[in-house]
């Protein structure tokens, strides 16, 4: 069984980590939540009180097949004020494993450097910090280069679930989870 590590903050989005880990365990993927912040419980963006699985320094990250950043108030929040994202985004990256982000998340990816030379897509405004990726590609809703996966907003969250998926399982798995969901 495959498994994701998805980063939980205060004010995450709702749609774009909740909505994200349900689509994810549907489809048979493990998925681990965890989160910078000192307690194991969070609030949504719109108010949801979340429990998380652990601390982020408490997983092994060599256990873990992908690593996802949601989107939300939070990156503006926090992008300024340490690394800690973008240091966790490196060790994924050193140890040669896929990440995932949505929305306002890949800013965390391009101040990281490993949106250099790459195509990508987030929530408009967002490319600000991606001064060397090959392409920002806003029409797109998800895209994937190489073992980066970007996805535009809350509103493109089946098509950001469908790239993990094909990713990570096959894409016959994706097109029948959300063939599943009505979608």
């Amino acid at each position: 069984m495959k498994k994701v590590l998805l980063i939980l903050s205060h004010d995450v989005e709702d749609v774009e980590a909740l909505g994200t880990r349900a689509l994810l365990r549907r489809a048979g993927i493990e998925v681990v939540t965890a989160t910078f912040q000192r307690s194991l419980s969070i609030t949504t963006a719109f108010g949801l009180i979340v429990d998380v699985d652990a601390h982020v320094e408490e997983v092994d990250i060599q256990t873990c097949d992908m690593l996802i950043i949601p989107g939300g108030k939070y990156v503006k929040e926090t992008i300024d004020l340490h690394d800690k994202m973008q240091v966790l985004a490196k060790a994924f990256d050193d140890l040669d494993k896929p990440i995932a982000a949505i929305c306002a998340g890949p800013r965390f990816l391009g101040r990281a450097g490993l949106l250099d030379g790459k195509m990508f897509t987030a929530f408009p405004g967002s490319e600000v910090d991606m001064q060397h990726a090959k392409a920002y590609v806003k029409e797109k809703k998800a895209l994937t280069d190489g073992q980066l996966i970007t996805g535009k907003s809350a509103g493109s969250l089946y098509e950001f679930v469908f790239e993990i998926v094909s990713f990570l399982i096959s894409k016959e798995h994706a097109q029948a989870l959300l063939k599943q969901i009505e979608y």
